[in-house]
């Protein structure tokens, strides 16, 4: 009775090897059945010990000592007590803005940012930089705590195109946190726009962009236009004139299969 009993327990313990069911209807796509036992596991990976921290296979590009990750366009941007800030332009010699090294197209981006206090000046030149992926794509920063000025230039905006959906902003003085997910375009062989843009952009926690498309290259007081370009490109960091202050920066690449999908499993 113990053999068998231990026979049997080997057998299910193999039968749980890969669980699930292979006579069960095909999904949209026609690849995999419902709860089919030979789609892939997703990969393992260790998340942060602490809200907000890089999980495992992030790509950290700042993390409070060195500027190694990144080439201003006129010098390094200044580092103390953890913190990187954009220098005045008398010290650079004019606009400075701060381009990584490394190219990236899909990622998921965790950055935190904080505006100087006591707020200097009002509208578009408080606290103002922004996050352009792949150089051409703007997410906004902005003091934008009791600070009014225009709805697709605040923070949190798709600059000159998208207003938030929220304005979830903390005071000067106070760290804020972006959560963003960017998909890049796709173009076809001849450069034709296949498929836009898309961002999705938590700010503080608070969704402000759901899957947004993106009109093209972010411009002043024009409309965006998309113009062919490669899969991969620098993350910038914009230098507005402004002493705005940055931290804890990582950026995960995402692969195909992060893309959204419509349901017969192509990008959408």
């Amino acid at each position: 009775m113990l053999l068998a009993s231990g026979i049997v327990g080997c057998a299910l313990l193999e039968a749980q090897d890969k669980p699930g069911f292979t006579d069960t209807p095909m999904l949209p796509g026609g690849k995999w059945h419902v709860h089919d036992p030979d789609r892939p596991a997703p990969r393992v990976i260790t998340p942060a010990s602490a809200p907000g921290g890089a999980p495992s296979d992030a790509v950290v590009l700042f993390s409070g000592t060195s500027l190694d990750a990144w080439r201003g366009e006129r010098g390094p941007w200044t580092v103390e007590n953890g913190v990187m800030t954009i220098p005045p332009r008398a010290q650079s010699g004019g606009e400075n803005n701060l381009i990584s090294k490394q190219e990236f197209g899909d990622v998921q981006l965790h950055l935190e940012f904080r505006s100087p206090n006591p707020p200097r000046k009002t509208s578009q030149d408080r606290g103002n930089s922004g996050i352009w992926f792949m150089q051409r794509y703007e997410v906004q920063i902005l003091d934008s705590y009791e600070n009014p000025t225009y709805a697709d230039g605040t923070v949190g905006a798709v600059y000159a195109w998208k207003p938030p959906l929220a304005n979830p902003s903390r005071p000067p003085g106070e760290w804020q946190s972006y959560d963003i997910v960017f998909e890049r375009p796709r173009f076809d062989a001849k450069g034709g726009l296949v498929r836009p843009a898309y961002v999705t952009v938590l700010l503080n926690g608070v969704l402000v962009q759901n899957h947004q498309a993106m009109l093209g290259t972010t411009a002043w007081r024009k409309v965006a236009q998309y113009q062919a370009h490669g899969d991969k490109a620098p993350i910038q960091l914009q230098d507005h004139d402004s002493p705005v202050s940055f931290r804890n920066i990582w950026v995960r690449p995402l692969s195909e299969d992060a893309i959204a999908q419509d349901l017969d499993g192509g990008e959408r």
